[in-house]
């Protein structure tokens, strides 16, 4: 899982099968193919190769560019990095706990240090349900104060000074997830050592290590490939983060309550392009794991548009999005929202549910809209309840 999967998984923490799917590392983009429902939103290949240019270009020079650009934003009165003085630790190992256990290094000799640093594309982990997810932010940044700025890179332009807010907000949540990963590692600077390592550091300025909740979103100027870049704060999509993460479930007790023998293999051929297996079996395995869908879904999940099938077959109201069903309380599908607006005059004594009433009153609306436009009550058909 990347820090996309789990923004995304954050703000939906009730869907136990992307929990599930994404936790065994399932191809849901092969996976709704062979559904016969594939996904249709992700990034082109230009766009890809587009944000890889771009990239390139705002670390050239070993990040020297990138760290002023901050250093501009932050206004802070500190001195601005000299030549030479941005340090590039290696960050080379092999297997992402090894690499998740060298960046952890190389974040603790450069806080202790005392000195500007770039990570280019370092790995840390986080916990999400039981299952270890690795993640790689574009860049950390560490201040000569010990403080740790996070550093996201995309491709979307910043129209004078302001980009669009969808995007920022997306690149707020994903850059959260990078925060609270790092704030783990920042939590065990300065700790003992094994094998006397307090002592043997005994000479060497206390560490002072904290991930700053300001993440410095670089983006093109314009339409321009030259790079400009603004300070988001995201403490708020940070709590939500944490809060939604600490309530999924885990997912072995998600695996628990399947029926025996349940796999999501598509049986591919030798070539492992063609999926063999009937679509019955795969809908049925899909099907035995809970979702919960909402319109949001279908830009984040490549299962979004079943989910979606399924859901309107079964006539739930979360498939009218999740205001509309925080409004209607234990009313959980179409026919029960119908049954209770037209069962009952709004003149009735109140039923005591803000739904039924609410919806009751609607209703009488409707009809007392309809009785003046006779051209409308001739044709019902035209305007039915949907």
């Amino acid at each position: 899982m990347d820090a996309r999967a789990l923004a995304a998984l954050a703000a939906n923490p009730g869907c136990r099968r992307r929990a599930l799917l994404d936790g065994a590392g399932v191809d849901k983009g092969a996976l709704a193919q062979a559904l016969g429902a594939p996904a249709n939103f992700g990034q082109s290949q230009f766009a890809h190769q587009r944000g890889n240019s771009f990239e390139a270009r705002v670390k050239a020079d070993g990040g020297a560019d990138l760290v002023r650009l901050l250093h501009e934003r932050l206004r802070d009165g500190s001195e601005p990095p000299g030549p030479g003085a941005v340090a590039t630790p290696d960050l080379t190992a092999p297997g992402p706990q090894g690499r998740t256990a060298r960046t952890a290094l190389a974040l603790r000799e450069a806080t202790e240090a005392g000195r500007w640093a770039l990570l280019d594309h370092p790995m840390v982990s986080l916990d999400v349900a039981g299952s270890p997810a690795f993640l790689e932010p574009d860049a950390v940044v560490v201040h000569p104060d010990g403080s740790w700025t996070v550093i996201e890179i995309k491709s979307f332009p910043m129209v004078d000074g302001s980009a669009d807010p969808a995007k920022v907000g997306a690149a707020a949540r994903q850059s959260a997830v990078y925060t609270l990963a790092l704030e783990r590692v920042a939590s065990m600077i300065g700790e003992p050592e094994e094998g006397g390592g307090t002592a043997n550091r005994a000479d060497r300025a206390p560490a002072r290590a904290r991930v700053r909740h300001q993440v410095l979103l670089v983006c093109p100027k314009d339409f321009s490939n030259l790079p400009t870049a603004e300070l988001v704060d995201v403490r708020k999509q940070l709590a939500v983060t944490r809060r939604q993460l600490d309530r999924l479930t885990r997912i072995e007790e998600i695996a628990a309550a399947l029926p025996e023998g349940t796999t999501f293999d598509l049986r591919l051929t030798d070539d492992g392009r063609i999926p063999t297996r009937p679509v019955e079996e795969l809908t049925a395995a899909v099907d035995a794991v809970d979702a919960a869908y909402a319109p949001e879904c279908l830009s984040t999940c490549e299962l979004a548009a079943h989910c979606r099938t399924r859901s309107r077959a079964a006539g739930q109201v979360e498939a009218l999005g999740r205001g509309v069903r925080g409004e209607l309380g234990g009313l959980t599908t179409v026919d029960a929202v119908l049954t209770a607006a037209m069962n009952g005059p709004a003149d009735e004594a109140p039923t005591g549910d803000p739904a039924v009433d609410a919806l009751r009153r609607a209703a009488a609306l409707r009809a007392e809209a309809l009785a003046s436009r006779p051209e409308l009550a001739s044709r019902p058909e035209a305007v039915a309840c949907r």
